[in-house]
């Protein structure tokens, strides 16, 4: 009777298992966007104080953010002065990988270089 009942439990591990996989890979591809989340932010932080550095020094604002992010990351820059200062807002869009979550986006200020 135990070589019977043993028999009919094979294999039963394997299928939890199977059923446990889609969960382990939610899980995962959640931590991946989380981390593109947090690289989108750092680069849009990146390319605004790029963009408000050179936009100090009274250059174009946009070609220094876009030159501050790395390859294949697309930024955008809004520049507005404030009296002897100058902000800059850097805006990037995160990567999808799971959900959309829209951009990042990051201000910077610096004095105007007179």
């Amino acid at each position: 009777m135990a070589d019977r009942r043993g028999r009919r439990d094979a294999g039963q591990v394997a299928i939890e298992y199977l059923g446990f996989i889609p969960v382990l890979l939610i899980v995962a591809m959640a931590g991946i966007q989380i981390g593109a989340v947090a690289y989108a932010a750092e680069q849009a932080g990146t390319a605004a104080r790029a963009g408000a550095r050179a936009a100090s020094l009274r250059q174009d604002a946009q070609q220094a953010c876009a030159a501050a992010v790395s390859g294949g990351i697309s930024v955008s820059c809004a520049r507005t002065e404030h009296g002897d200062s100058v902000e800059v807002t850097a805006t990037v869009r995160i990567p999808k990988i799971i959900w959309g979550l829209g951009d990042a986006t990051r201000t910077a200020t610096m004095p105007l270089d007179h």
